[in-house]
Parts: C-alpha cells; sequence; structure tokens
C-alpha cells in the first residue's frame, strides 16, 4: 500500500491558521463571549429562591405518602390535562 503526500498531516484545518494569523497580525485580542439574563428569567431565578423550602417541605411530604402507600391519584384529573393531548 503507498500512502502519498504524508507531509499534509499539518493541514488539517488552514482556516484555522489563517485566522489565528489575522488576529496575531492586527494585535486586538479575540471577543469575550458574553451572557445577558432577561428580566424576566431574574424574576423566576428570585421566585424560586424564595418558595424553595415551601417546595422543599411539599416534596417531602408527597416522597412520605408515595413510600407509605397511602398516596391518591385523581384520575380524572389526570384525564383532563391528557385529552388535549390526545385529541391532537
Amino acid at each position: 500500500m503507498k500512502i502519498n503526500e504524508t507531509n499534509r498531516i499539518g493541514a488539517a484545518n488552514p482556516y484555522l491558521k489563517h485566522n489565528e494569523a489575522r488576529v496575531a497580525s492586527t494585535g486586538k485580542a479575540r471577543p469575550k463571549d458574553e451572557v445577558q439574563i432577561s428580566a424576566a428569567a431574574k424574576e423566576m431565578l428570585s421566585n424560586s429562591q424564595t418558595h424553595g423550602a415551601e417546595r422543599a417541605k411539599q416534596l417531602e411530604q408527597l416522597k412520605q405518602s408515595v413510600a407509605s402507600g397511602t398516596y391518591h391519584v385523581e384520575a380524572g384529573k389526570i384525564a383532563e390535562k391528557l385529552l388535549p393531548y390526545l385529541k391532537e
């Protein structure tokens, strides 16, 4: 078996080399990534933190009732929620 052009191993991504050379020649640093969080997301985060203790208490009660076998599922409510999805 003969393999031609073994010197092309370093040429895997010529665009990357070109971009690095261009950035180095301008002397500018690459722009940094930036994240902006909307006001709605900040409000949701604050609500989740304030209601976290209440939610943890409710979850613990649900875990205990499921573990003890006393958790009751209302089939009617589940059917009402599933009905719109099943009609599609």
